[in-house]
């Protein structure tokens, strides 16, 4: 469904990504792990076309349809969501004004204002709340919730469980499955190793901008050298 193959993108002269090739199916989830300042992030903007980095060879494809020369907001109509790294919320507005920004309120289907609160009762309860008043998981949730709000095939996730506590980790985790058993294929981002491995069902490995190992879960759980070569675990 969405294919990256043989992705070179830069930062000015800093060559960041060198060569990725990776996919996401219908239905999946697929984690994209590696320490800090491998080209975790950068993989992700250069899905979107943001502005940095610039992608200077490679193509990126969805259902066929090459990316690359789209702007971000109409990779969006594309089906392709981002749920960014940092929450990126409006601080003045409310959560219903988070959700309404991209679906009129009076929709009524695929993902609703009502679906979504529903999904997230936490968010129902702090509605008319504004963006500073909500605590990290809420944030969290809001940033999830309104990526879905355009209806998405495929959902782009960067850290989304950076800074939670344990138990909103677990919520988020529950709802990324729920959002998988519905045929949406997800790219996950994250340092959070455990909570990867209990969603993923392929793993890519980055260092330095290139792919190093790519397997199922099952098989990255079993290279113990791979793990402490690229993540640091023992």
């Amino acid at each position: 469904m969405l294919e990256i193959d043989g992705l070179h993108a830069y930062y000015g002269d800093a060559h960041v990504l060198q060569g990725v090739t990776l996919n996401v199916g219908p239905g999946e989830i697929v984690a994209l792990l590696g320490r800090n300042g491998m080209g975790k992030t950068t993989t992700i903007r250069a899905i979107m076309n943001l502005r940095d980095p610039t992608v200077r060879a490679g193509e990126i494809r969805y259902r066929g349809e090459p990316l690359n020369d789209l702007s971000p907001h109409a990779i969006a109509r594309r089906k392709i969501a981002l749920v960014p790294q940092g929450r990126r919320l409006f601080a003045s507005l409310t959560v219903t004004e988070h959700l309404t920004m991209l679906k009129s309120a009076s929709v009524k289907t695929g993902w609703t204002v009502a679906r979504a609160f529903e999904a997230f009762p936490r968010l129902a309860e702090r509605k008319n709340h504004r963006g500073s008043q909500l605590s990290g998981g809420e944030r969290q949730m809001l940033a999830v919730a309104r990526a879905l709000m355009i209806d998405p095939e495929v959902v782009l996730m960067d850290e989304p469980s950076e800074g939670l506590a344990p138990v909103m980790v677990q919520t988020l985790e529950g709802v990324i499955a729920a959002l998988r058993q519905e045929g949406l294929g997800i790219l996950l981002v994250e340092q959070n190793l455990y909570s990867a491995m209990a969603l993923a069902d392929r793993v890519y490995l980055i260092e330095t901008g290139r792919i190093v190992h790519h397997g199922s879960k099952a098989e990255l759980e079993a290279d113990a050298s791979a793990l402490q070569r690229y993540l640091g675990v023992h």
